[in-house]
């Protein structure tokens, strides 16, 4: 019986500063159940192997045997070779962290030779940290050569996704076929280097490939087809992010001739059955989740006794193997939010699995990664994110749930803050207003320094459509409680959802406008609403005033779906003009043009009050009610105390500044046994004062403890750092 060795790999391409987690979190859990796994991310290596002296000049040289005219920008790069042979490694490094002391140089001009990325983008605004300039000038130097291998020897290459045309709505295998049997690029045979570098270390019994974007599915199917030639007894499994929502319905055969299992939602319980069944203790009919091909039939089978693990029972995430140091940064903007997904390591982890809300139209809240929802214990994500810790050296993480729930996240605050874990750490959430300022100033002091959400749009009659449960006021006053709070904020857009008029559009862009310049907001992204096979929308068109007009499935991939919007009309232009807007928002820019000037086409004018913001932010929630279900927490420095008579001074420090209170003698010891038991410690179990329970301890009583929260002295106390979560 041979010991199974898993060799889990990343294809090209997700990013390059840090590794998608997949292949970590399965690593993590196989090494729990004590099975060998190795992990490799081709994406970064293929990157490096073509961003070094030997890369380049393999690149230069295919450039010149190109027998067809080279375009301008291509002939300019080639007179400058040697200029970007001396600098290619030295720039790498300096992205990598390595070379610091390079910055300076960096950012003199004529230090790199500069093609066409250069042109028009040089101009910093005298705020951006000089540092930053030489960064964003290192990555314009491999953009530039980025640009050259799409335009001349690698078609499917980019620096953030690979081939990623073939895989969109690919209902036919029939592409994939077609680019498999083309010559190989450049590119792809760095990537088949490295991954046969990793066979040769490793010799697995079964090798992992994660495909969670459709810029991965062509790498996955070219290392699938190199290992078949070499290896053809080696067993492959697909699985991911694509896979669970794209490949669902996949029935052709011939797929099988590259990969000899698809399996479907999380991984750890698939293969696990995967690694029993090829260890002979499991028949293929009780795999879980899996296709696979019996003769020329493509067949599924998923075991009813099998469940899912517990987010107790996975293990923690690995990076074992992968060398954290090698990832580079890419600055293509200074917007400190858009920033977090290209620039340094972030440890990944999730607060809870799937979604505690799924009832959003657009998405698809059947789906098991939406559908089964399951926070991770508290005590158990604080192991996790120590031992994380320990292996990599790094303290950044990101949470990547599909929504983290408030009280999980007001739970691991409480948790890091009681155990002194300094950590500083991003996740996504919803524009739910359970997100109180308190709540956010909580969040912040353990080390929350941004947050993303669905707003989808600023329409509160499409938000009721979406069946978001949120409402545009209530996205800005909960992006305000962030901001005070010194989180940052991104938001996702969307546009053309159905029966949506251009109008709506337009009275959207106009709000979210309004929210950057008042920075509620530091970033957002728009796209095109795409109805979804497993969405609420998509199984249900008609409902929505939509006709599906395709495409027609053809045996491989069932996921977006082409339509007639019945009521709507969304021209396509549109788009533009609204990325137009965002990249001049993101960098500080265009906030006193009127909004129809970024459109090329006529657009009505928007029917938002220009001050709709700024009254909104007048209106602030009542959080002192002692009739609400809430705990207190200090946050604030220690007290300091002084006699004065029959009274006690307290020297606070607050978000206004220093200032003090002085209190009779019964309430400065009752505000100080407050702070006592409201201060986190290293007592998890601790219970924090409940607000409701309070006033019957004050002096005076609940007659008392209500006048007294309507004073200055404790407007003050609250402002120096007592909560109410």
């Amino acid at each position: 019986m041979t010991t199974p060795r898993m060799l889990l790999l990343i294809p090209p391409l997700t990013q390059l500063n840090t590794p998608y987690p997949s292949t970590a979190y399965l690593t993590g859990f196989l090494e729990s159940r004590g099975i060998a796994a190795e992990q490799a991310d081709l994406g970064i290596e293929m990157v490096l192997r073509l961003f070094s002296q030997t890369g380049l000049r393999r690149l230069f040289a295919e450039v010149r045997k190109r027998d067809d005219a080279l375009p301008p920008e291509a002939t300019a790069m080639l007179a400058q070779e040697q200029a970007y042979l001396e600098w290619i490694e030295p720039v790498v490094s300096f992205l990598q962290g390595r070379n610091p002391a390079l910055a300076s140089l960096l950012r003199r001009p004529g230090t790199l030779p500069r093609g066409p990325r250069f042109r028009g983008k040089l101009a910093f605004i005298r705020s951006m940290p000089l540092d930053d300039r030489a960064k964003h000038v290192a990555t314009l130097f491999l953009e530039d050569l980025a640009d050259l291998v799409q335009a001349t020897v690698s078609p499917h290459f980019a620096l953030s996704r690979y081939a990623e045309h073939i895989a969109r709505s690919a209902s036919s295998f029939e592409g994939m076929i077609a680019a498999l049997h083309a010559a190989p690029t450049l590119t792809d045979a760095f990537m088949l280097e490295s991954l046969q570098a990793h066979l040769d270390r490793v010799n697995p019994t079964l090798v992992g490939l994660s495909v969670p974007f459709p810029g991965n599915l062509y790498g996955a199917f070219c290392i699938a087809r190199a290992i078949k030639q070499r290896r053809p007894d080696l067993p492959i499994v697909l699985g991911g992010g694509y896979a669970n929502t794209e490949l669902r319905r996949v029935a052709d055969p011939r797929v099988f001739d590259y990969v000899d299992f698809i399996t479907l939602d999380d991984g750890e319980r698939p293969l696990l059955s995967l690694i029993e069944h090829l260890d002979g203790r499991r028949p293929r009919k009780d795999l879980c989740r899996t296709f696979y091909r019996d003769q020329d039939r493509v067949m599924f089978a998923d075991n009813p006794g099998l469940s899912d693990f517990s987010m107790d029972d996975i293990g923690c995430p690995t990076y074992r193997g992968i060398d954290l140091n090698r990832y580079v940064t890419i600055l293509d903007s200074i917007n400190p939010m858009h920033r977090l997904w290209s620039e340094g390591h972030w440890n990944k982890l999730t607060v809870a699995h799937g979604c505690y809300w799924k009832q959003c139209t657009f998405c698809d809240v059947g789906l098991n990664y939406i559908g089964r929802y399951e926070m991770t214990p508290t005590e158990r994500l604080i192991g996790q994110i120590e031992q994380l810790i320990a292996e990599t050296g790094k303290r950044g993480f990101h949470f990547v749930d599909e929504a983290a729930p408030p009280a999980a996240l007001k739970s691991l605050a409480l948790a890091l803050l009681e155990r002194k874990i300094e950590i500083h750490w991003w996740g996504n959430i919803r524009f739910e207003e359970t997100f109180s300022p308190d709540l956010c100033r909580l969040l912040a002091a353990s080390g929350c320094i941004a947050v993303t959400a669905g707003l989808e749009t600023a329409s509160d009659r499409l938000l009721e459509k979406m069946k978001k449960g949120i409402t545009v006021d209530q996205t800005a006053l909960v992006s305000a409680a962030f901001r005070e709070a010194g989180i940052l904020v991104h938001a996702y857009l969307m546009y053309g959802f159905p029966s949506e008029t251009t109008q709506e559009t337009m009275d959207s862009l106009e709000r979210v406008r309004q929210l950057m310049e008042a920075d509620l907001i530091q970033s957002a992204f728009w796209h095109r609403f795409t109805t979804t096979a497993h969405s609420p929308i998509g199984l249900k068109p008609a409902s929505h005033g939509l006709r599906i007009l395709g495409p027609e499935f053809e045996g491989f991939a069932h996921n977006d779906l082409r339509h007639h919007d019945r009521v709507g009309a969304t021209p396509e232009w549109i788009g533009e003009g609204l990325r137009r807007s965002m990249l001049n928002f993101l960098e500080g820019r265009g906030f006193e043009m009127d909004v129809r000037g970024w459109f090329e086409h006529s657009t009505p004018k928007p029917k938002v009050a220009a001050s709709w913001v700024k009254r909104l932010l007048k209106t602030s929630p009542t959080i002192d009610d002692s009739k609400l279900e809430r705990r207190f927490v200090w946050l604030g420095e220690t007290l300091v105390l002084e006699s004065v008579g029959q009274k006690i001074k307290f020297a606070l420090s607050g978000l206004n500044g220093r200032c003090a209170i002085t209190l009779a003698n019964k309430e400065a010891k009752w505000l100080e046994n407050l702070v006592r038991q409201s201060t986190p410690n290293n007592l998890p179990s601790q219970s924090y004062p409940l607000l409701r329970s309070i006033p019957s301890t004050f002096p005076s009583g609940r007659e008392g403890f209500e006048h007294f929260i309507k004073t200055a002295s404790w407007r003050a106390i609250r402002s120096s750092g007592l909560l109410l979560v």
